[in-house]
């Protein structure tokens, strides 16, 4: 399989990328990533001299770029991971939401509509149903009602994938994910934000009382979702992806302190997000059921594993919130691409 991942530089999709790498060496990964604050290069360190995997800097919504691509490398799936993904930024300004996570995504999809014969994989959120009650969780089913500018947009690209899906007979599959963990996450989220804070003594701000519920998933566990739905999810279909770790904001980061041998002292509340969803639930009892999924991963020793590779990695940590992570691309990457970012 030749499959095109785009935003697979970031968090999520360079986890992906490397299990994709390591679980069908024989396929090969087009990944391709406008290199935005998020996008780190050193996460994909591994795969530099892997034949299989082809890095090229460009924007999913550069049509010609993203038409040129699917030709060029005959590609048979795309995984769309590019996004604008942190809500506080959308409260901020909307417009690059709007811009890559709507635009972006639907120059994609004329892209592989063009084609004629690409499965399309969206990447989605369970923040496109907006919040939960005390009580129950989100289903495949739940109507759509986002809350938040980056919600909002997301929901918007789902509808659009599901449209060019309808209307055109495109092969669209999309995964709907829960909060992510993990190693090399951007400490701009909770968690990563909460280590290192936490590991540096410094203080650690929590949202309004801190009892927004979330529903925690290993990055890992998510990308062994998304494959399967890549792979066996059914076209037109959406699969809610969540691991059952319901857990309050406050509840992680006392556990962070508790796991860094830091002091609840250390936690500041400050006013709260405006809008702030209060609860996230999902059913993932679709995909269990359709596809076979198990989360592998137990919460507590997931959180502890991530704590301690932020204290094995605290190089690249002070990296990234240095902004000299960027530099990386241009050392590894520059001098071997053409204008294109194309080898």
């Amino acid at each position: 399989m030749k499959l095109m991942v785009t935003g697979g530089a970031g968090f999520i999709g360079s986890a992906f990328v490397r299990m994709a790498r390591r679980r069908r060496p024989a396929d090969q990964v087009i990944n391709v990533d406008v290199l935005t604050y998020a996008g780190n290069l050193e996460s994909l360190r591994e795969l530099e001299r892997d034949p299989g995997h082809v890095f090229v800097r460009a924007d999913i919504r550069d049509r010609q770029a993203m038409d040129g691509l699917l030709r060029q490398h005959q590609i048979d799936a795309i995984v769309n991971f590019a996004a604008e993904s942190h809500v506080d930024r959308s409260i901020e300004s909307a417009a690059p939401f709007l811009d890559t996570n709507v635009g972006g995504t639907l120059t994609l999809l004329e892209a592989a509509r063009a084609t004629g014969s690409v499965r399309f994989l969206q990447v989605s959120t369970d923040e496109v149903y907006g919040s939960l009650g005390p009580t129950g969780a989100f289903e495949e089913t739940t109507p759509l009602a986002p809350r938040s500018p980056y919600s909002a947009s997301k929901a918007a690209a789902d509808c659009f994938a599901m449209a060019f899906h309808h209307t055109h007979g495109l092969d669209v599959v999309i995964a709907r994910c829960s909060n992510n963990y993990g190693p090399y996450q951007f400490p701009e989220k909770l968690i990563p934000l909460m280590i290192l804070n936490a590991l540096e003594g410094r203080p650690l701000p929590v949202y309004g009382d801190g009892q927004q519920v979330r529903d925690w998933i290993h990055v890992d566990d998510q990308c062994e979702a998304i494959d399967r739905v890549l792979l066996g999810g059914r076209s037109g279909n959406v699969y809610n992806v969540g691991a059952g770790n319901e857990r309050s904001n406050l509840d992680v980061v006392r556990a962070i302190l508790a796991l860094t041998g830091r002091d609840e002292g250390l936690i500041r509340h400050v006013p709260d997000r405006p809008g702030h969803d209060r609860r996230y639930a999902t059913n993932a009892g679709k995909i269990r059921g359709e596809l076979g999924w198990l989360p592998q991963h137990d919460f507590g020793q997931g959180l502890a594993d991530t704590v301690q590779w932020y204290r094995d990695n605290a190089g690249w940590a002070g990296r990234v919130r240095s902004g000299a992570y960027r530099d990386y691309y241009e050392r590894q990457y520059a001098q071997r691409l053409g204008p294109t970012g194309q080898p």
